[in-house]
């Protein structure tokens, strides 16, 4: 049970009436509101705090892929749709997705399909969801069309999770390597300034002055440093996430060393896994490749395969609209082409995605080894520049005493 705020008017005192009313869903509100003798003007989802506005993109994917996988096979042994909604919905522990699904229940009561129920929540279903839904309603497979999703979902975040791993590794190096520098900075550094102070006469070392500026701008001014790190670190955020900073990061991502490797390969298996399960669905070439565009999440690949889309509009081939592409590995119009001469262009897709998401295993394997020794590098380099600054004055000092003598 939700929930739910309501507005309403009595028509026999003209009078106006707010309160609370729990239902599964805001049609099944209206009808108690209804039998009070109310005529109800405003229902809304009660949410503490003020957080409903959020909560939508709260849904795990994890409750995604359970969702998708009841629903299927609720529909597969004869329920009616709307029955097997509320049967989910009643199943559900997740509240958020429990609040989205009671406004689907409405919809789908009021008519609407379940592919246009699931487009008001864009944060929770994404388009290769809806596209597969609507397939799925239009050719009376929605089980299979729902199980499909499960299992495409279930890849896709073992994928995030293998990228996660690859990238963990190197994150915590770099803060302990910032955690260190800051403690040297703040808590060395000073100390050894309040030894060479009271030595009269001592000409300090390029590196060792450098560092003990720094050290001092840093304790005195230590909210200067943090504001500018936050600042820095908010804008280079927003920046990324626009057309310009997008065009440089997926660039990056595709070709900086190591990662270039790890990322192409999780872009073939994302494109070569979304493709299959929208053909698998009956969705037409043209819109597989539109939708798939936007899954790949990457700017330059995404333009490649708009410009595969508009030669296969043109008559050539998918195979080859993609043969000499930058943006795509060699094996995947190769495996396109022998599908689109043998009729099974699915079956060389889900070829495709399987090999890559197990090269994705190798290539993250490859780069813990790699990184590992050059964090490990870097961190010996910045360690030895510090230990450099706090040593070379005494080898200067017993120098100039060694030459006096």
């Amino acid at each position: 049970m939700l929930a739910y705020n309501y507005t309403a008017r009595n028509p026999q005192t003209g009078k106006t009436v707010k309160s609370m009313v729990e239902a599964d869903s805001e049609a099944a509100a209206a009808k108690l509101i209804a039998n009070e003798g109310l005529v109800a003007t405003d229902i809304s989802l009660q949410a503490s705090g003020g957080m409903f506005s959020s909560q939508k993109s709260k849904v795990k994917t994890k409750d995604r892929v359970l969702f998708s996988r009841q629903l299927s096979t609720l529909i597969n042994a004869g329920l009616p749709l709307l029955q097997a909604l509320r049967s989910v919905s009643n199943q559900a522990t997740s509240k958020p997705l429990k609040i989205v699904l009671s406004q689907i229940i409405g919809d789908v009561e009021g008519g609407s399909t379940l592919a246009n129920a699931m487009g008001k929540h864009p944060r929770v279903f994404n388009q290769v969801y809806l596209s597969l839904i609507s397939a799925g309603e239009s050719s009376g497979t929605l089980d299979a069309a729902l199980d499909r999703l499960a299992i495409q979902q279930e890849k896709e975040a073992d994928l995030n999770s293998k990228i996660r791993g690859a990238m963990m590794y190197p994150v915590i190096v770099l803060v302990v390597m910032i955690g260190v520098i800051g403690f040297m900075v703040v808590k060395v550094l000073p100390q050894v300034k309040n030894i060479y102070d009271g030595i009269q006469g001592t000409t300090l070392p390029l590196l060792t002055r450098i560092l003990l500026a720094i050290s001092d701008f840093t304790i005195k001014f230590w909210w200067v440093v943090i504001l500018v790190l936050a600042v820095g670190a908010f804008f280079t955020s927003r920046w990324a996430r626009t057309g310009p900073g997008k065009l440089v990061v997926d660039k990056v991502k595709m070709k900086a060393w190591p990662i270039g490797p790890l990322f192409m390969k999780v872009y073939m298996a994302r494109f070569a896994r979304t493709g299959t399960t929208l053909v698998s669905t009956g969705v037409p070439l043209l819109q597989m490749l539109s939708i798939t565009s936007r899954a790949v999440n990457n700017v330059h690949i995404e333009a490649s395969i708009k410009r595969a889309a508009d030669k296969v509009k043109g008559g050539k081939s998918l195979a080859d609209s993609l043969e000499n592409d930058s943006s795509f590995l060699p094996l995947v119009p190769n495996m396109i082409r022998i599908g689109e001469q043998s009729g099974s262009i699915e079956q060389m897709m889900e070829k495709v995605a399987d090999y890559y998401e197990k090269e994705v295993d190798t290539e993250v394997a490859n780069i813990s080894s790699i990184i590992e020794p050059v964090m490990m590098v870097l961190l010996g380099v910045v360690a030895f520049i510090i230990v450099a600054a706090v040593l070379l004055p005494i080898y200067g000092l017993a120098g100039t005493s060694g030459f006096g003598g």
